[in-house]
């Protein structure tokens, strides 16, 4: 798929779990006809090996997003995955290159968000609605240059699209974020953006053993 095989995106695999790295650009899941995503690939892989087909997605990541997601590969592993997601075990850090400097280093937003009916759209509202939640990540200033910042983003809850609307309300948007960049050329098309899932930790849900994952960003990250 795209520039890499599925091997190369693998960083680890055994009879329980499978953690991938997903390309910018990948569906983890789609109902368009003719675009494979991450979610086919895999199983298209497992099946070359004579292994069952089955595959939990546990979480996700937007298509224009990349890195670093987990699945189980059977329903015992999957539960097990899924309750350290629900309960906050399971630790999430991205890293986002944003255009502006933010005056506090570190810090918090915390808003509240919602889902535009009917749209792939979330915004942050002033108060709190019947469909508003509230949304909460820290971030911490990793580099600075040329007007634009590299945060680290510790998520504490997971909102659709949380990151790339409270980084653009907050007035740092996301480079390469054609639907949230007031500030990017082509509004809506495919653009490679500046954000990624770059860290992951867990307990593996058979044996219980502490598993970590950490890679670097590619693509539109001018500053790493």
């Amino acid at each position: 798929m795209g520039r890499l095989s599925i091997e190369e995106t693998i960083l680890y695999e055994d009879k329980d779990i499978i953690v991938c790295r997903k390309p910018g650009g990948v569906p983890v899941q789609t109902r368009r006809t003719g675009m494979m995503d991450l979610e086919s690939w895999i199983k298209n892989y497992l099946v070359t090996k004579g292994e069952d087909s089955y595959l939990a997605v546990i979480h996700r990541l937007d298509q224009p997003v990349q890195g670093i997601l987990v699945f189980g590969k059977n329903q015992k592993s999957a539960a097990g995955l899924s309750r350290q997601v629900q309960t906050g075990q399971m630790k999430k850090t991205y890293l986002a290159c944003v255009q502006g400097v933010p005056e506090e280093k570190e810090g918090t937003l915390e808003n509240q968000m919602e889902k535009i009916p009917g749209s792939n759209f979330s915004r942050v509202v002033e108060e709190k609605t019947k469909n508003s939640k509230k949304a909460v990540l820290k971030y911490k200033v990793l580099k600075e240059k040329e007007g634009q910042s590299l945060l680290e983003i510790d998520l504490k809850t997971g909102r659709h699209h949380q990151i790339r609307v409270q980084l653009a309300h907050a007035g740092f948007p996301i480079i390469g974020d054609t639907k949230y960049n007031e500030k990017e050329d082509g509004k809506g098309e495919w653009k490679e953006m500046g954000l990624c899932a770059s860290k992951l930790s867990f307990r593996h849900p058979q044996t219980g053993k502490k598993m970590e994952f950490q890679v670097n960003p590619d693509g539109n990250f001018p500053i790493v």
